[in-house]
């Protein structure tokens, strides 16, 4: 399976001491098997930070789901323990680092599951603020076009991927 880094450098090398904190699925390595959203996020990335839009492809080696040394979290769809993960990770004062509906501390290698973005901000926001309760949150996140993610945490879950090239540079 090949999937996609959207940045606005060359990926030769995944430092997963360059990932930044607080993200859906926690501090990792991002891509996507979209190739058309890698290239979204590659132009917003290089008009944030400077640069010029990079799509990094990387084979990715499917026999990771056999290794019984990677722990693997996958949401399926949009659900309440997809949301109160990405909500936790996303928080920067949350404390309980060992629930299982955080990854802060890398428990899982890889986390797998649709891109909770900016358009779904407003429905998470809606329940934060007290406005909607979970079950309208998620059936809400159900009618919008989701886009899929792929997380690696780990030194040991990187080693399932190998960077083929840049694609393109815009």
């Amino acid at each position: 399976m090949i999937l996609y880094h959207g940045s606005n450098v060359e990926i030769k090398c995944i430092d997963l001491t360059k990932c930044r904190l607080f993200k859906d699925f926690g501090k990792g390595f991002y891509l996507t098997d979209i190739k058309e959203q890698a290239e979204r996020m590659a132009i917003r990335t290089a008009k944030q930070y400077g640069g010029s839009p990079k799509v990094t492809p990387f084979v990715f080696n499917e026999e990771i789901f056999q290794d019984k040394n990677v722990k693997i979290k996958r949401f399926e769809n949009p659900c309440h323990e997809w949301a109160y993960f990405v909500m936790n990770n996303r928080n920067r004062n949350f404390k309980d680092i060992a629930n299982p509906l955080t990854n802060y501390d890398s428990k899982y290698d890889v986390v797998i599951g649709c891109v909770a973005n900016d358009d779904l901000s407003v429905t998470f926001n809606l329940f934060l603020q007290g406005y909607i309760d979970i079950d309208i949150m998620v059936k809400r996140l159900e009618f919008k076009e989701l886009t899929s993610q792929y997380s690696f945490h780990t030194e040991n879950a990187i080693k399932y991927l190998d960077v083929t090239g840049v694609q393109n540079d815009r």
